[in-house]
């Protein structure tokens, strides 16, 4: 963990995006970078959306007013999100490039160029307004990941009316509560959608949905399966047919900075699904600088996150690439089906050159072993990107090794929906460790923190940030005083994310997993992730989960749900043997009490494990909220043996 694997490339040096930028602003190397983007926030964020050429109708007269836990910021300034993603490239030859990629669950390919795009939008826009939808109307996406979806989601933004997305795989119940919630007045949804080969029935669930939103008072259905589906006559609108009645040009709104943009839902696995609030100045300044800066995406990329549009990284995407003028790929499917390959073959035939995932997404497939990998050309990747939950070394290593042939670094990036950003980032310009973030994002003034609130190095602590970003939601919807609790209870005017994270003694981030999992064994405190990675060492371990339960002498002992790789079997004997090699790792104080294989591990769309679900279920208490959960017949074998 503690060697340098990769160093950049003098082209990285020279030409990346960031490197751009320290040369504009005469700053030498990537330590003062961080420290002065830390020290003087203003300074970073005007200089920044200067470099990224961030177009407002109105100039903003102050960058930032007030102080954590409410600040606003781009006081008196007019953008939005549109103007900077669509409208401005149909002024250049931009209007000719491809603006993404769509790549069905079946197959199907179809390519929308930034004019196209452009069109569809106008019409859509126009749509929404005839019927009726105005700035700051709430519209749901509940859609599947189809180009219909990017129409829509850039049509609302618009006319200044609020996103509303939705998970593609929720049930009628989680659906519910959030267009609920948000007072939605307009659905967009989809007749189906194709999901390894098998028909989901969209417009049906929502139909279910729906009778718990009175608020809705239209849903525009997009065709996918084309097949005969339940309909309501006066509410129901095909999405065709609202695209012609669309007026062909239909003016992007001036909006304030601090508009509503979009209401994204965090995964309500620890309760209600929060509403995080998030304006068009804010989400657009901080997803174009990521996507610019960490992932070096220029014009002439292609770039490709699995993604859903219910995950932060939906809109984040689709945002920070079309700002950059890039190119983006919309993927309907699962990353290993009809076969193991589905991700390396796509790579191959678009030439994709900068690709985002989950760990668990990688070590998914890495289970199916190299031999998938090997045949195909994946020599146009220059950027590998991650981002979920913390990496094991041999995943991480897999991804670098088999994926990146070693040439590409890993931009593992960690934030969350709260801040539809990150508080880490490695740069193109950093050398690497194994698993690390290498430390904070720009414009982000993260720390590590101990119980009394001190800032510590090589010792885990609390994640924080001491100062305010501008796409940090503007409290919880309907709910301020659950965002104060969540956030601001241990330390006012202190953002504490709920991460334990690490800093070594050569300034490199690491993260330990959510302090709320933390585990404490006879006085000693770990994060779930030193264990998990200390097991996945074994050759016949895919995934792993541990969780701390109560223990009388210990205070918690140590209980590991253990995946095993294709072909290895389950005994008792390889149990002493994962025992054994967590004690020789950790010392014998971590070493599992218990060890239970099972076929798959609970997690959310989003590819998170659920530990705080585990752990509930093992002990018996109640689950709370599962709609968010992808996989909860994997609870069941979760039992205390």
């Amino acid at each position: 963990m503690s060697e340098i694997i990769w160093k950049p490339s003098q082209e990285l040096l020279q030409n990346s995006n960031i490197a751009r930028f320290m040369k504009k602003e005469g700053i030498d190397d990537y330590d003062s970078l961080i420290q002065r983007s830390q020290e003087n926030i203003s300074w970073f964020w005007d200089a920044c959306l200067k470099d990224l050429s961030i177009e407002w109708y109105k100039p903003y007269t102050q960058t930032v007013e007030g102080e954590l836990p409410w600040t606003s910021w781009f006081v008196g300034g007019q953008i939005n999100i549109v103007q900077n993603c669509l409208d401005k490239h149909l002024q250049s030859d931009s209007q000719n490039k491809i603006a993404f990629i769509w790549e069905g669950d079946c197959g199907a390919v179809k390519k929308i160029t930034y004019a196209e795009l452009a069109s569809q939008v106008n019409r859509f826009a126009g749509g929404l307004k005839s019927l009726g939808i105005t700035k700051g109307d709430c519209v749901g996406l509940y859609m599947p990941m189809i180009p219909e979806m990017v129409v829509a989601f850039f049509a609302t933004l618009k006319i200044g009316a609020v996103v509303i997305p939705i998970f593609s795989g929720f049930g009628p119940e989680p659906t519910a509560i959030r267009l609920d919630d948000a007072k939605a007045k307009v659905l967009v949804t989809a007749d189906g959608g194709l999901r390894r080969g098998k028909k989901i029935q969209t417009k049906r669930l929502a139909d279910e949905a729906l009778k718990h939103v009175p608020s809705i008072q239209h849903v525009i259905v997009a065709k996918r399966l084309f097949e005969e589906i339940p309909w309501t006559e006066g509410r129901d609108i095909w999405f065709d047919d609202l695209l012609e009645k669309g007026a062909p040009q239909t003016d992007t709104e001036i909006l304030e900075a601090e508009d509503r943009s979009l209401i994204i839902y965090t995964s309500g696995t620890t309760g209600k699904p929060k509403g995080t609030v998030h304006t068009h100045a804010g989400a657009l300044a901080q997803m174009a600088k990521e996507v610019s800066y960490y992932m070096d995406c220029k014009k002439d990329d292609l770039f490709f996150w699995l993604t859903d549009i219910g995950w932060m990284m939906g809109p984040w995407e689709m945002i920070g690439v079309t700002q950059r003028g890039g190119a983006f790929v919309v993927f309907e499917g699962a990353p290993d089906y009809p076969k193991p390959d589905r991700l390396w073959d796509m790579i191959e035939r678009h030439q994709v050159t900068i690709l985002g995932i989950s760990p668990t997404a990688i070590r998914l497939l890495k289970k199916s072993g190299s031999s998938f990998v090997d045949p195909h050309n994946l020599s146009t990747l220059r950027i590998l990107g991650s981002t979920g939950e913390p990496w094991d070394p041999e995943s991480y290593l897999w991804y670098f090794e088999k994926i990146g042939g070693r040439r590409c670094p890993i931009i593992n990036i960690s934030g969350g929906t709260e801040i539809v950003g990150c508080h880490l980032s490695p740069l193109p310009i950093c050398e690497l460790k194994p698993c690390t973030l290498r430390g904070p994002g720009l414009g982000m003034d993260v720390d590590v923190f101990n119980e009394e609130g001190k800032p510590v190095r090589q010792e885990v602590g609390y994640l924080v940030c001491k100062k305010p970003a501008p796409s940090m939601t503007k409290g919880f919807l309907n709910d301020p005083q659950r965002y104060l609790d969540t956030y601001f209870s241990k330390w006012p005017k202190i953002w504490n994310h709920g991460d334990w994270a690490y800093v070594d003694e050569d300034g490199f981030w690491f993260l330990r997993g959510r302090a709320d999992d933390v585990i404490k064994v006879s006085g000693h405190r770990t994060g779930p992730a030193e264990i998990e990675s200390a097991i996945m060492d074994h050759a016949s371990v895919a995934e792993c989960a541990a969780i701390g339960v109560p223990h009388d002498i210990k205070g918690e002992s140590i209980v590991c749900f253990v995946v095993l790789k294709p072909g290895s079997l389950s005994s008792p004997v390889l149990q002493q043997e994962l025992k054994n090699q967590v004690a020789a790792k950790l010392g014998k104080t971590l070493t599992p009490d218990e060890i239970k294989f099972v076929a798959s591990l609970p997690k959310t769309r989003s590819a998170k494990i659920v530990r705080g679900t585990i752990r509930k279920k093992y002990l018996g208490h109640p689950l709370g909220d599962l709609s968010s959960i992808e996989n909860p017949e994997a609870l069941e074998a979760i039992v205390k043996g």
